[in-house]
């Protein structure tokens, strides 16, 4: 089972660089203004979607197993709301699939102001999901 905690542990870690670096990009072509910029950048976020949501499905799966493996032990509210965070990082990880699709059909209509703060969520996500997995507050 160590083996399983190492890898879910390096899936994690692996999936939210993506999540910190996608929206990032999304800020940079938002700003953007020349086609030049915009077809690299849109060659950009697509490839790391298409890289990082294998990444990100491979640290659900493990999770759950995990979840399953240590059922006995993985009790309690702290995993309520993890796994509620967690879900809530796949519809996250999901719509920036959609973004990534409305820039390259070049039809954004938010600033880059607006994904700054996009882009927030996800470090949000992993602090209270640590503090959580650690401390197991209830």
């Amino acid at each position: 089972m160590l083996w399983l905690k190492a890898f879910h542990i390096i899936l994690v870690v692996s999936w939210f660089a993506g999540l910190f670096y996608l929206p990032r990009i999304f800020v940079n072509q938002a700003m953007a203004k020349e086609q030049v910029e915009k077809d690299r950048l849109n060659l950009m976020a697509g490839k790391l979607y298409r890289f990082v949501t294998p990444i990100g499905a491979l640290a659900v799966i493990t999770g759950l197993w995990l979840w399953i493996a240590y059922s006995d032990i993985f009790t309690g509210g702290w995993l309520h709301v993890k796994t509620t965070l967690v879900a809530g990082l796949v519809g996250y990880h999901l719509y920036c699939g959609h973004l990534v699709k409305e820039f390259a059909a070049d039809r954004n209509t938010r600033s880059h102001v607006w994904f700054r703060f996009f882009n927030e969520v996800p470090v949000l996500v992993l602090l209270v999901v640590v503090i959580l997995v650690v401390v197991k507050p209830f």
